[in-house]
């Protein structure tokens, strides 16, 4: 009895607990559904559906002229939901063979039976989203629109497509560091125009509903997007493609022909501060027959300028102190000694006492640093100062990103010493970009005037313009008209007498400086940098460029043999291609004619129009006569003589043709039935029938003509 009751009492508190814990269910099936509903259900809805962001079409990079530097290309990912309700058994077994088949025709990633295979385990396993490919042109998705199943549309057809753009240049390396590239992931580094104007050009996203399905996929739930995405803008540039060309293929085959480590070079247009032109080419490590753009060493590397900063020193002392070109300098052997430290020329001078303008043609060390030192060596700050007045050692706030900050000391510098001053004369201890270089002889061809290099000159939007860009003035003088004047005869004078005789040019002149900077030893051996920038024509100038090798591993490193014949094969083809250079052969007003023309006989009313419009004076001695012969009064007039040869035509004797273009007795004789053969080109020199003679129709008659 004991037992039994012992069993009961067990059982009865098993139950109660089982009816508690009923209860307890009950009682939180009753909260969920009724208090706590609606945020359970939003959970849910929020796990298995999810807005994402739609792609904006980005807008379009062109250059100067119109054409395509980069552009965002669609591209889709194409998947099918092979087990909607619409698609039977019968359906889909009957057409699997052939949708397969297309697949594989189509793509060639799998064979036809790699395809059936996907499908159908697919069928068979349930699965709502199976990826048939990636990275599909739209071109073959509406190719892939017609084939079997697929055709009958995203309801009946289950077929869904997802749409992404691929950042495309037509022109692929050309200005490639330039034009840039965004990466919005932060997978890689953004630079260029890409990244400087992206507020224009990325657009506005939109958004998409999207429900995730079995195996965690996510799918479109419908057809259209719930918040349609905004195309960008267009970015005008003010690269010229052509010229780019020319300058990126000039610079290559210089760094190829010299072994060199690297080289840029820029084309500017003076008055505006327009790049036309940039390019950035370095070796690569797998391969030193191959050159690409991996950095934008004219905007992002500052390096030691060498000679190239002779101008602007020479520029700050005629400033400061008005030095006369004629100035004469003692450089003795083209060796002097500062401290202990020695500056040498790279050549043995012509003569021991040289005034500056030679000392600046023939890129003398020892003269620029006498001079500087003569005149500054009391107050080297006064020099330096000057520098910055020109704005040299500042940024040039271009917008591109990247820009170097050039590196010019002052007296307060912890590393100034007693020879920094005729060291930085010549350009070392210093540090400047080719872009910064590249501005300040800009400025000088400019008559002073310093513009900031732009790289856009508008936005548009769907063709229309929707902001302009004006060239900016960085420093509107940067010294006096009379230095300026100083400083162009300089340039003038290294191309015609000095270091880049070699870029002297049949139809037009150009200005500038040789570079050669010692950069380091590297295995033993100093390698070099070798420049030249300047601009052209030099009476009249539109142009500057700068053109920078680094590390040239022939025995040739010097500025003028070394970088000299690129600047000269683009300063060519802008030459020969822009227009508004070339003085006009017709602007001039026409005047009479210091000697009359020779003239053939003919038609009065012909010859009289050719000699109007050609100003020449001449006299008739009869208005009415149809045909005349030509003499010549004096130098400056004709006589037009009247000769009636169809009348001795119509009496069928053979006219005198002797002095007519061939036009003109053509017409006289083959009119009248005479056939006429021609030997040569010109006028009538001989006729084979002589004048006076009779002739019947039909009769050959053969012109000499010379």
């Amino acid at each position: 009895m004991e037992v039994k009751k012992d069993i009961l009492w067990r059982v009865y508190l098993i139950y109660f607990f089982i009816c508690l814990f009923g209860v307890a269910i009950i009682s939180k099936v009753f909260i969920i559904q009724f208090s706590e509903g609606d945020e359970w259900r939003a959970k849910a809805q929020s796990l298995s559906t999810k807005l994402f962001d739609i792609e904006a079409v980005r807008g379009n990079i062109y250059d100067a002229n119109g054409s395509l530097l980069a552009t965002s290309l669609p591209y889709y990912e194409i998947a099918m939901d092979v087990n909607t309700a619409a698609i039977t058994d019968e359906i889909f077994y009957d057409n699997v063979d052939s949708l397969a088949y297309n697949l594989s025709n189509l793509f060639g990633d799998k064979t036809t039976k790699e395809y059936k295979k996907l499908l159908v385990r697919a069928r068979k396993t349930g699965d709502r989203y199976v990826v048939l490919q990636r990275g599909v042109s739209y071109t073959e998705l509406q190719k892939v629109k017609k084939f079997p199943i697929i055709r009958k549309g995203r309801n009946r057809g289950g077929f869904t497509y997802l749409q992404t753009n691929k950042r495309e240049r037509p022109f692929q390396f050309l200005a490639a560091r330039t034009i840039g590239k965004y990466n919005e992931e932060g997978t890689g580094k953004s630079y260029g125009l890409e990244v400087a104007y992206n507020e224009y050009l990325e657009g506005i996203r939109g958004q998409r509903l999207m429900q995730k399905i079995a195996g965690g996929v996510w799918r479109p739930i419908n057809d259209e997007n719930e918040i349609e995405p905004q195309d960008g803008s267009d970015v005008v540039s003010t690269i010229d493609i052509n010229v780019q060309d020319v300058a990126e293929n000039s610079l290559m085959n210089c760094l190829r022909q010299h072994g060199a480590d690297h080289g840029s070079l820029i084309l500017m247009e003076i008055k505006t501060g327009e790049i036309k032109a940039i390019a950035n080419l370095k070796r690569s490590s797998k391969d030193t027959s191959v050159y690409l753009e991996s950095l934008n060493y004219a905007v992002g590397q500052a390096t030691v300028p060498g000679s190239t900063f002779k101008l602007a020193s020479l520029v700050a002392v005629m400033e400061d102190h008005n030095v006369s070109l004629n100035e004469v300098i003692d450089i003795g052997n083209g060796e002097c000694e500062y401290y202990g430290k020695k500056v040498r020329d790279s050549h043995p001078p012509k003569k021991n006492k040289v005034t500056v303008q030679e000392i600046f043609e023939e890129s003398s060390n020892v003269g620029v640093t006498k001079i500087i030192t003569r005149y500054y060596a009391k107050d080297p700050q006064k020099y330096i100062d000057r520098l910055y007045k020109m704005n040299l050692g500042k940024p040039l706030g271009i917008s591109l990103p990247g820009e170097a900050e050039p590196y010019i000391k002052d007296t307060k510098d912890k590393t100034w010493s007693k020879i920094s001053l005729p060291w930085i004369s010549y350009g070392y201890e210093t540090r400047i970009t080719p872009l910064q270089i590249l501005a300040f002889y800009s400025a000088i061809a400019n008559d002073g005037k310093m513009m900031r290099p732009m790289f856009v000159k508008e936005v548009r939007k769907r063709g229309k313009t929707i902001k302009t860009f004006e060239p900016e003035v960085i420093n509107p003088s940067i010294c006096s008209k009379t230095t300026i004047s100083k400083a162009k005869k300089m340039m003038e004078g290294v191309v015609t007498n000095g270091t880049a005789k070699s870029l002297k040019a049949s139809h037009y002149q150009i200005a500038g400086k040789t570079g050669t900077a010692q950069m380091g030893m590297v295995k033993g051996k100093m390698t070099y940098q070798a420049s030249f920038v300047g601009y052209f024509p030099a009476d009249n100038p539109k142009y500057s460029c700068i053109v920078v090798i680094s590390a040239p591993s022939g025995d040739s490193y010097y500025g003028g043999a070394v970088a000299g014949p690129v600047f000269k094969d683009v300063a060519d083809k802008v030459y020969s291609t822009s227009l508004e250079i070339h003085k006009e052969i017709n602007s001039y007003q026409p005047q009479f004619a210091k000697k009359s023309p020779a003239t053939k006989n003919g038609h009065q009313d012909d010859m009289k129009v050719v000699l109007k419009t050609l100003k020449v004076k001449n006299t008739t001695a009869n208005e009415k006569a149809e045909w005349v012969s030509v003499s010549a009064i004096d130098s400056t007039a004709i006589s037009l003589n009247p000769k009636d040869p169809e009348d001795v035509l119509k009496r069928g004797l053979v006219p005198n043709v002797i002095g007519m273009s061939a036009k003109d007795a053509l017409y006289l004789l083959e009119n009248s039935g005479i056939r006429v053969k021609l030997v040569g080109s010109g006028s009538v020199a001989k006729q084979s029938l002589q004048a006076g003679e009779m002739y019947n129709k039909g009769t050959l008659i053969t012109l000499e003509l010379i």
